[in-house]
């Protein structure tokens, strides 16, 4: 079941304290039976240093790690027109530098001493976090205390003006390069008024972005990020006299700020329907979105609205699936959820329509599928499974102890209370078919609402009736200027401190390798079961990995694999979809099934107390499919669609070409695992149904479980796959690699006007189970594996060009590609490649004693994070089943990275890092950037079509 929930309905479920619901029975409905559970509760401490900094508590010394989240009560609703973006914007300014933690040191001293950190920006609220070994938790207190009081005298135009490309590039990344990217922009800009908190975007305006100056910042920041403004979350493992002194040290002496008012309710209403549309450059089929105004978060309306939300779109019982994919195959997926924020909420229904299929249509079919919600009405099973998977969330959220620091700080922030989650899970569990209804009356029901109708460029005729042209405004692709910024050589001037804050604290000693016990052994019918026992929490998750996968398919029928896994998922030979569908929901349950280039994956989540039950409908899915003709139509419906989508998203069109590039038309890597247009049109359900019966069998699979089971338990839950599922022969084809390039190619794919290029460089290089292979990837952590990286540093930090770029290797059984990667500003293309290209070969060179320090630290230390959770254990033990590795192999791991000199790391790029045979692959727009590649000195330079064909110069408009 897919969940489309509120913010507070998220945090709610999935984590900290809940009363576990129990199913209400009527005499009418049988449902499962479902064991009561006592309340659970996590013990915290809250209290307010004089600054008015509010910290809580919570310890759970289960792993040896600490987390650290700040949150302030900051998001975008705090801006203002004519400056929008700003907490975004500030938010990348707090990882630049303070007045004692130099340029870019905030992610290379986490990284260095085995940590993790990023941070977040929303409507309402802005986040930093941290996740270290426990004996690192004095240097996050340093580091976050120095950017809370000890930092706005380091805003330096320059600082601030490569942050500003930062965020630029992050907007048009994720907004002005992907399809429907400005959806969120007409909505909200029609929804919600003028001057309303919510009528802009968290990302910003463009020209707001760069308009903002360093006054504008500093005024930010001296009103929102004050002490005052904040909550500090510490969990996991410490001693709470000491975490106190220490946050004292650090924090106590910042100074109070500016008051920050509570922001009031703004709900908003519409007086009439605002119908809009947009002619989207990346679109390929039309998108429809129908929003109605609702209320803010934590409401009883808001709680039945999320309700709402799923009864009308998610599953098989969906009103607007039985109408709009199921009756009028207008579309092959449907949304609906609610989202109420802090001062004001939304209703939305979205829907990508099927190839060539009017939006007019959808709308249509969208409210006669709310005339069958009310004909049909909701039955209290209907609420149960929704229900029914909370408990199940709660697990799967407090499972980390970051999770239970983000949902300590957002009730803290939100609420007033990290103990609201008491009162939220009454509310959901309160929840019943009269308040859905009523709710549904209240707010939608012939109630206004803004339309938006995305379409293909050209297809105007798909918009739904009536709509009017969408206020986009599209970037402009201009020649690159880099901004003159003069460098200031002043001092920075130092705030007082009680203490020298400039000598960072010592780290203790370091947790010690604590590899979890793990077992496995063999089933009668061949089949290899791996398993850890962890009983923190009352849940299992489970894996079935089929080898095969896309290497089993044809080339005339590429994408059989994938349809396998839609197909039977869709009901068994006893039970239809719908019926599948509501078993799982009502266990709490969760069944995936996918497709990988190398298997097939059945993965599960559920409570430990309902296994048994979860397995047997596994076991009915993998032994009795249904093969359901018209579920199967549907399916190849919904994968053509979405080939065809993805054939406008440069991301994905990057990922094809490069693999038919490197791989050649004769390996199936070249192919991508979904499958062509004209390869699924020609699948029939006879071909999954010969590919089921050659390929599944336990010869070739195996099983990994994770959870608050032992060794006999877990294989007692599987004794009747044992006995049901014969063995067979199977043959997965090896296909040759041919690794014979020899020169520099730059291939050039054309996608007119796109606001980013996304380059791909690289080649064939080696699998993962070549001696070689760790300890290359261990060598390439400084140029590419992490944000301190080289190329990051180069590109984002210094140049202001991305985003975000990367290197890495991806081999498995068979031999994967070296690449390096990056989503650049379209006018900084050319200079971007060849800041690749030249770092690269630069890295040969050798690296420094202190990078490969921190290469090492970063590696070696951060094997304290690597077991807290269970998707985590069980990533471990797919890994041992996929490679035959050891149960120490982490240990063996660990000894390379120590073992590792500078004279092996630079033998390790020289053989494995060649520039000059690699290929370089740039996906834009080649009116504004392909000539500059044609006398750059590569030696061969190729315009390819989306299919990697090769395309005749003379045939391209320039």
């Amino acid at each position: 079941m897919k969940t489309r929930i509120s913010r507070a309905l998220l945090v709610a479920l999935s984590f900290l304290f809940v009363s576990v619901i129990s199913c209400k029975k009527e005499t009418t409905e049988t449902l499962p039976e479902k064991e009561e559970v006592g309340k659970l509760s996590i013990d915290f401490e809250k209290y307010e240093l004089e600054n008015g900094l509010q910290v809580v508590l919570h310890q759970d010394k289960s792993d040896p790690i600490v987390s650290v989240a700040i949150q302030y009560g900051v998001g975008s609703n705090r801006e203002k027109t004519g400056r929008t973006g700003f907490a975004h914007l500030f938010e990348h300014m707090l990882f630049q530098e303070s007045e004692n933690v130099p340029q870019d040191q905030f992610f290379k001293k986490i990284q260095d001493v085995g940590g993790t950190l990023n941070g977040g920006t929303w409507q309402d609220g802005t986040i930093y976090y941290e996740v270290v070994p426990k004996n690192a938790m004095e240097t996050v207190m340093w580091l976050e205390s120095d950017r809370m009081g000890f930092l706005i005298n380091t805003v330096t135009e320059s600082a601030f003006n490569n942050q500003q490309e930062v965020v630029q590039n992050e907007k048009r990344q994720r907004v002005d390069n992907n399809p429907y990217g400005h959806t969120s922009w007409v909505i909200d800009k029609n929804i919600f008024p003028e001057g309303h908190p919510y009528n802009w975007q968290v990302i910003g305006e463009l020209v707001d972005l760069q308009n903002a100056t360093v006054e504008d910042v500093k005024e930010f920041y001296d009103k929102y990020y004050g002490p005052n403004n904040a909550t500090l979350v510490l969990a996991g493992d410490f001693e709470t006299a000491d975490a106190k002194a220490m946050i004292e040290k650090y924090f106590g002496e910042i100074k109070k700020r500016q008051p920050v008012e509570k922001l009031k309710v703004q709900n908003v209403t519409l007086s009439e329907t605002k119908r809009f549309m947009h002619e989207d450059n990346f679109a390929t089929t039309a998108q429809l979105n129908m929003v109605w105004p609702t209320v803010e978060q934590y409401t009883d309306d808001a709680y039945a609205l999320d309700f709402l939300g799923e009864l009308l779109s998610e599953g098989k019982k969906a009103p607007l699936y039985k109408v709009l994919v199921k009756e009028k195959e207008l579309t092959s997926d449907t949304n609906a959820w609610n989202r109420s924020m802090e001062i004001a909420g939304k209703f939305r229904v979205n829907v990508t329509a099927n190839d060539g299929k009017s939006l007019a249509d959808i709308e249509a079919g969208v409210f006669e599928a709310f005339k069958k919600f009310e004909e049909e009405g909701i039955t209290d099973t209907d609420i149960e499974r929704i229900k029914a998977g909370l408990e199940t969330q709660f697990y799967n959220g407090i499972s980390s102890v970051l999770g239970k620091s983000f949902q300590l700080a957002q009730y803290n922030v939100f609420a007033g209370d990290p103990g609201f989650i008491t009162q939220d899970i009454e509310n959901i569990k309160a929840v019943t078919k009269e308040d859905v209804l009523r709710v549904y009356n209240k707010y939608i029901k012939g109630k206004p609402y803004v339309i938006t109708s995305f379409v293909p460029k050209g297809k105007v005729d798909l918009a739904a009736n009536d709509s009017e042209k969408a206020a986009v405004v599209e970037e402009e692709i201009k020649e690159n200027v880099e901004k003159a910024v003069a460098e200031t050589k002043e001092e920075i001037e130092k705030t007082p401190s009680a203490f020298d804050r400039s000598v960072a604290p010592k780290e203790g000693e370091s947790p010690k390798l604590n590899i979890p016990s793990s077992w496995n052994t063999t089933l009668a019918n061949g089949m290899k079961v791996y398993g850890m026992e962890q009983n923190e929490l009352p849940l299992v998750n489970f894996s079935l990995v089929i080898s095969g996968g896309h290497l089993l398919d044809s080339f005339d029928k590429v994408g059989v694999a994938n349809l396998m896994t839609d197909i039977m998922m869709e009901g068994t030979a006893t039970k239809t979809p719908e019926q599948l569908e509501e078993e799982i929901e009502l266990l709490g349950a969760s069944i995936n099934m996918y497709t990988t280039r190398e298997a097939i994956i059945i993965s599960g989540n559920t409570l430990a107390r309902n296994l048994d039950k979860t397995i047997n409908l596994v076991e009915e899915i993998l032994l009795e499919p249904r093969w359901d003709e018209e579920e199967f139509s549907r399916i190849k419906t919904k994968t053509i669609n979405g080939i065809k989508r993805s054939a406008a998203n440069p991301n994905v069109v990057a990922r094809n070409v490069y693999n038919k590039v490197l791989y050649g038309d004769k390996h199936m890597f070249s192919y991508p695992t979904s499958g062509t247009v004209a390869s699924v049109e020609s699948i029939t359900i006879d071909d999954l149904k010969q590919f089921y019966t050659n390929n599944f069998s336990p010869s070739v699979s195996k099983f990994q479980i994770v959870g608050d089971l032992n060794k006999d338990k877990a294989i007692a839950s599987l004794k009747n796959l044992e006995s049901k599922w014969a063995s067979k022969e199977v043959t997965i084809p090896e296909y040759e690699i041919v690794n014979n390039r020899d020169k520099a190619s730059l291939y050039f794919v054309d996608i007119p006007n796109a606001k980013q290029s996304v380059i791909n460089i690289g080649y064939l290089s080696m699998a993962r189970t070549d001696e070689d292979y760790f300890p290359a990837t261990v060598m390439n952590y400084k140029l590419g594996g992490s944000f301190s990286g080289n190329v990051n540093l180069i590109l984002r930090e210094e140049k202001g060009y991305t985003y975000g770029a990367r290197s890495g290797f991806s081999g498995s059984k068979i031999p994967g590609t070296f690449t390096a990667s990056s989503s650049v500003r379209t006018n900084t293309t050319f200079e971007s490649v060849k800041i690749f290209k030249d770092e690269i070969e630069k890295y040969k060179s050798g690296i420094s004693e202190e990078d490969l320090t921190f290469t090492k630290n970063a590696l070696i230390k951060s094997n304290a994070r690597k077991f807290e959770t269970q998707f985590a254990l069980l990533g471990i033990l797919q890994e041992m089943g996929r490679y035959d590795l050891p149960a120490d192999y982490i240990a063996k791991e660990e000894s390379i990275i120590e073992g590792m000199t500078l004279e092996q790391h630079k033998a390790l790029a020289n053989k494995y890092l060649d520039e000059s045979k690699m290929a370089y692959l740039v996906i834009g727009d080649a009116a504004t950037q392909f000539e500059q590649f044609k006398n750059a000195g590569f030696d061969e330079v190729v315009m390819l079509d989306k299919d990697a064909n090769e395309v005749k110069l003379s045939d391209v408009k320039m």
